[in-house]
């Protein structure tokens, strides 16, 4: 390991092979890095945080800080994340409540952009892209492969569904569905991520029945329960529309983000 002369690490920290800890930073009570973690320089890594191998954490970023919640006392609480993450300048990931799950969760492969903020109790899949300033508040979900946009916001206890698309600027006070496209203040639904399924190596036949059931789900006429459960019915050979579904049907606190009316 490498620890610059003017950083500060805590007695109880436990530092794996192959860490670089640069100048300035410091790293508080229970922090755990583990191999080839890198803390640029000036980073704090203020306590109870483990940090997943292979993660780097640029300048002025603060991991591991209190939640920002009123009823926080002090309580013994956590932060987890996995490997391979970039974390840019000034982003902040807090632990989480007692009054929550007591822990924070953040997957790997992630990349969190300048001032990007994790909020107390998130949990965020992997292969999560978070643009400048993008921010989840406190309980939110975000699948894994999310893209969220610069200067987005996911309200409170708020979903993001796996491979869905936010906009830059989106108050997202509603659930955006797995594969979903969302933009807007206050957001709407405006298709599925084209793009992102693009990526993932989608065929044309593959896209054509899900923006059917897409249309089927929200477009059709009558009870959106009734579309629900035939779109269910009909594209049960289909995984990516079953997690819809099941999403749909989780019982969130936040209602559904819906396509505009027309």
């Amino acid at each position: 390991m490498t620890i610059h002369p003017t950083a500060v690490v805590d007695a109880s920290a436990q530092i794996a092979e192959g860490v670089v800890i640069g100048p300035w930073c410091i790293v508080g009570p229970g922090v755990t890095l583990a191999e080839g973690v890198k803390l640029v320089s000036h980073v704090v890594v203020q306590q109870d945080t483990s940090i997943g191998a292979r993660t780097v954490v640029h300048p002025f970023a603060v991991i591991g800080g209190d939640p920002q919640h009123n009823g926080y006392k002090g309580e013994p609480v956590r932060l987890e994340i996995g490997a391979d993450n970039v974390v840019r300048e000034h982003a902040t990931f807090n632990r989480g409540t007692p009054q929550g799950t007591g822990v924070t969760r953040v997957g790997s492969n992630g990349l969190f952009m300048t001032s990007a903020h994790v909020g107390h109790d998130c949990v965020v899949g992997d292969h999560v892209v978070m643009a400048n300033n993008a921010t989840l508040g406190g309980h939110a979900r975000i699948g894994d492969k999310v893209f969220l946009g610069g200067l987005c916001a996911v309200h409170q206890n708020g979903r993001v569904g796996q491979g869905a698309i936010v906009g830059g600027l989106a108050a997202v006070t509603r659930d955006v569905i797995p594969y979903g496209s969302a933009w807007g203040n206050h957001a709407s639904l405006q298709g599925l991520n084209l793009i992102g399924l693009k990526r993932k190596g989608y065929g044309k036949d593959a896209v054509r029945r899900l923006l059917a059931a897409f249309c089927n789900l929200f477009e059709g006429e009558g009870v959106f329960a009734d579309r629900l459960d035939q779109v269910e019915a009909t594209y049960a050979d289909l995984p990516e529309i079953m997690e819809i579904v099941a999403f749909i049907r989780d019982g969130a606190k936040r209602p559904l983000c819906l396509p505009d009316a027309e």
